[in-house]
């Protein structure tokens, strides 16, 4: 037996009631849930902070409009993170029952039904969740701590009496735990058609042709994707007549995000495929093309993280550019730096916000490739047996690893500049602008080719992180000992 995932009822004495949080992939959940909580608890208190401060001051205190705007950007990112991570952890869940199918079957064999094993995986998404939670709570308030002591040194008008015992930290917390346990329950789906004579097979992903073959499951992502094209469509127009037009967009684009990580497995493949004649064709770029596109599943869900984290930067990086470049027009002259310094300063805070988003995402997928590698002991093993060397399997998963993040950061950059440049135009074509303060109308979207290069390289260096720990699993173990694994 392998150490990946197997099932044990409560009640076995085989060990602790909480052994399973020692398996592979449980503490990268826990890990997402953590830095989702404390991202969460931060922004609250910095929130509050702000508040704080803006009323301190002489001149603005009464306004509280600056207040309202930094807590309606706390919700929508606090939210963009814990969307971030529910994915994230609902993939990290699926591969996980995936490799757990022949455990499944054999419990089914013995009297357990599908039901009770999918809510024994549930409770565990709880606990992940929970134990998340309270690790990011401590964190999220510790850091606060901190960032208060430095933050009296720098402001000119520290606010008395400030106090971190925030009663709204408590939304980012459970918020946390209840989608982490959403997610474990949503990955979790693939218990229900596991059949007890599976216990007589090994524990695999479904093939190409068993997810193409059932195009019924896809009518539910394509309804979301239409939808919320339709309301990206219609947020773009709204925009042209008012700023509100931005809302409209915004549920679009999550309708429509939803949808795309809903049937990832109907478009990543063909990107996938279009990716991999990149590698050429040696054997070992053969087999790491074929495998990343013979589990739709598997590829799909380690591509979409990726395909999130780089789609959230570009997409306010060309929002942000967008907008100064709509300003630098309503300026007479040279503009001078000093002039955009606020700007940029507030752009490069939303950046590194945005940034945790990513930060989570990649996280998935190092966790991801790494179970991966882990539940294809016996493939690896055969490969090694009939004559590939340990370097040809590590070029192997090298290759496979950056296939995937190739294709993901190729569509996140589409789909963050065409989310970006509809954020944009949604929120700005009603703005007056000079000389006749007519609406600004049509707004050309603009790339800022800086930040498209870092998040290339940044994905790059992913690939050699996220490679690193599979590639040393993929040959530490005797090809005669993988081959008996089960």
């Amino acid at each position: 037996m392998t150490a990946v995932a197997t099932v044990v009822p409560e009640t076995a004495a085989t060990g602790p009631r909480l052994g399973w949080l020692r398996d592979r992939g449980m503490g990268a959940s826990i890990l997402v849930a953590a830095l989702s909580a404390a991202f969460g608890v931060i922004l609250v208190e910095v929130t509050a902070y702000i508040g704080a401060v803006l009323q301190a001051d002489p001149f603005i205190g009464d306004s509280e409009t600056l207040a309202i705007v930094v807590a309606l950007l706390s919700v929508l990112l606090t939210a963009v993170a814990m969307y971030v991570a529910a994915i994230v952890t609902a993939n990290t869940f699926s591969t996980i029952i995936a490799g757990r199918t022949r455990q499944i079957a054999l419990m089914r064999l013995i009297g357990a039904t599908a039901r009770s094993q999918r809510a024994q995986v549930g409770r565990q998404g709880f606990i992940v969740g929970v134990i998340g939670a309270a690790i990011g709570l401590l964190a999220g308030l510790l850091f606060a701590v901190v960032g208060v002591q430095v933050g009296a040194q720098f402001v000119a008008n520290d606010p008395t009496g400030f106090s971190l015992a925030q009663p709204f930290i408590a939304l980012p917390v459970v918020g946390v735990a209840l989608t982490t346990w959403a997610a474990a329950w949503a990955g979790s789906r693939r218990v229900l058609s596991v059949t007890p004579l599976q216990a007589l097979g090994g524990s695999v992903e479904r093939t190409h042709d068993e997810v193409s073959g059932k195009p019924g499951r896809h009518i539910g992502a394509w309804i979301l994707l239409i939808s919320g094209a339709v309301l990206l469509a219609g947020g773009v127009v709204i925009g042209l007549i008012t700023p509100l037009g931005v809302v409209v967009a915004f549920f679009g684009g999550i309708l429509s995000f939803t949808g795309l990580v809903i049937g990832s497995v109907m478009i990543m493949p063909p990107v996938l495929r279009l990716v991999g004649r990149m590698f050429g064709s040696s054997a070992t770029a053969r087999l790491a093309a074929e495998n990343a596109l013979r589990y739709p599943e598997r590829s799909s869900r380690m591509a979409i993280g990726v395909v999130m984290g780089v789609t959230l930067v570009t997409m306010f990086a060309v929002a942000l550019e967008s907008a100064k470049r709509l300003m630098m027009t309503q300026v007479d002259g040279e503009v001078p730096d000093e002039f955009f310094a606020p700007f940029d300063a507030f752009a490069g805070i939303m950046m590194v916000l945005v940034a945790v988003s990513a930060v989570i995402a990649a996280v998935g997928l190092v966790n991801l490739l790494t179970i991966g590698v882990v539940q294809r002991r016996r493939e690896l093993g055969l490969l090694r047996s009939i004559g590939l060397s340990n370097g040809q399997v590590r070029r192997m998963v090298l290759l496979e690893a950056t296939h995937i993040t190739v294709a993901a950061t190729f569509t996140g950059l589409v789909l963050g500049v065409a989310y970006g440049w509809i954020a944009a135009q949604s929120l700005l074509g009603s703005v007056p602008t000079l000389p006749d303060f007519e609406p600004a109308g049509f707004v050309l979207p603009q790339i800022p080719w800086i930040p498209v290069a870092i998040i290339v390289v940044a994905t790059a260096v992913l690939t050699l992180v996220a490679a690193a720990t599979p590639t040393r699993l993929a040959t530490r173990v005797a090809p005669v000992e993988a081959l008996a694994a089960d």
